[in-house]
């Protein structure tokens, strides 16, 4: 790692190419005197960075290691903007939004219900086929489902879906 003058942050020689994006995205914000943008990719990048130097060494981390930490972001995003919209906070709330969609920006797109269903099917077909059948089932689907999913669905829907299709 190096230190490069001018800029407001670690570089490195190898960097992933989401970081990257990420970077770059937070520069043109800054000119364009983007408030919202500039922020939310200024939290996100801190929430790499720290990531990538948590442990014994300082690492570089993944586009899908990066892309799980976004996707950990939006999360916090969407339940800060649910938490204060019940709190009675709309003004903070629609800021989380807005901030989780930003975010969003730099996610694979999400799984539609129907797409999720027909990964889920194939999970069961191919769970059954190997023998699985009851409540130990559900491991074995999620076992199989969840690689194919990879951050386009959360696990809460993904094991909502899988119970649906067992039990159904």
């Amino acid at each position: 790692m190096r230190w490069a003058f001018g800029a407001a942050s670690w570089h490195t020689s190898g960097m992933t190419t989401l970081r990257t994006r990420l970077q770059d995205d937070l520069t043109a914000a800054i000119r364009a005197r983007d408030e919202l943008r500039s922020a939310t990719l200024r939290l996100t990048l801190t929430a790499i960075q720290k990531e990538a130097v948590a442990g014994e060494t300082a690492r570089e981390l993944s586009d899908a290691e990066v892309e799980k930490i976004i996707a950990r972001e939006a999360k916090k995003r969407r339940e800060a903007a649910e938490a204060f919209a019940g709190g009675g906070r709309p003004e903070q709330a629609e800021r989380e939004r807005a901030e989780g969609e930003v975010l969003a920006e730099y996610l694979p797109k999400p799984l539609t219900d129907e797409e999720l269903d027909a990964l889920v099917a194939e999970a069961v077909a191919e769970a059954r086929a190997g023998g699985a059948e009851g409540p130990k089932a559900m491991g074995a689907v999620m076992k199989i489902v969840n690689p194919k999913v990879a951050g386009r669905a959360e696990g809460g829907r993904v094991a909502a879906a899988v119970k649906r299709r067992l039990a159904g």
